[in-house]
């Protein structure tokens, strides 16, 4: 069923939960590193198609002052109205199942009621952005407004204080053997949103090893 927001595709029609959003990003606040929420996060999907492919799962997770917060997680797993079974492999998640699963509008809410307005972390983040913002669109909903941090760059950011043309695009596995983090819950939305936490925390400590770093230095490319 479409709603009357997305029929209408006017503003002041958006429902209240995307208003609150908003409002959560417009009243971000300027604050140094260690007083930032971060939320790196995650999604498994159908494939790697924007347009014809969609979201099984996603998984985030809270950083502050250098702590990962394992109590402020967020797991959710989407009704499956398009199943490719050759990815259940990569996955593991089934069409059918004991998991709990809810539709897209569902999902929607509750992601942005969990993120608000903290900067998003992901590895190859673009991705994923863009099947959050694909799933926004379908229902008539702006793309999200989050600051974004992509671990790969950032990654390649701190590998230049040392090697300045290192170009390689990490895998994070690749980024989990160059930094020594076990690879274990690979490939589950939740897990690979922690170990984009490990990651994002250790990159930060070899950025940072002036203490001189700013905020604007890990959204730069």
């Amino acid at each position: 069923m479409k709603l009357n927001w997305f029929q209408k595709k006017n503003k002041t029609t958006l429902p209240f939960f995307w208003k609150e959003y908003e409002l959560h990003i417009q009243n971000t606040q300027k604050l140094p590193i260690k007083e930032t929420r971060f939320v790196t996060f995650d999604t498994e999907t159908t494939g790697f198609s924007k347009k014809d492919d969609r979201i099984l799962s996603i998984g985030a997770i809270s950083l502050k002052d250098n702590i990962i917060n394992v109590n402020d997680n967020f797991e959710i797993y989407l009704d499956q109205k398009i199943f490719k079974p050759e990815t259940v492999k990569i996955h593991g998640i089934l069409k059918n199942g004991d998991i709990k699963k809810v539709d897209e509008i569902t999902a929607i809410q509750q992601f942005l009621n969990y993120i608000k307005n903290s900067v998003l972390v992901g590895h190859h983040v673009g991705f994923d952005v863009g099947m959050i913002n694909e799933m926004l669109f379908r229902y008539g909903l702006p793309k999200l407004k989050n600051k974004v941090i992509d671990t790969g760059n950032l990654y390649r950011k701190s590998k230049h204080l040392v090697y300045e043309n290192d170009l390689k695009n990490y895998t994070l596995d690749e980024l989990c053997d160059e930094l020594n983090i076990s690879k274990s819950d690979r490939h589950t939305a939740n897990g690979d949103a922690y170990i984009t936490a490990i990651a994002f925390l250790k990159i930060i400590s070899k950025l940072n090893s002036k203490n001189n770093l700013v905020f604007s230095d890990l959204l730069k490319k």
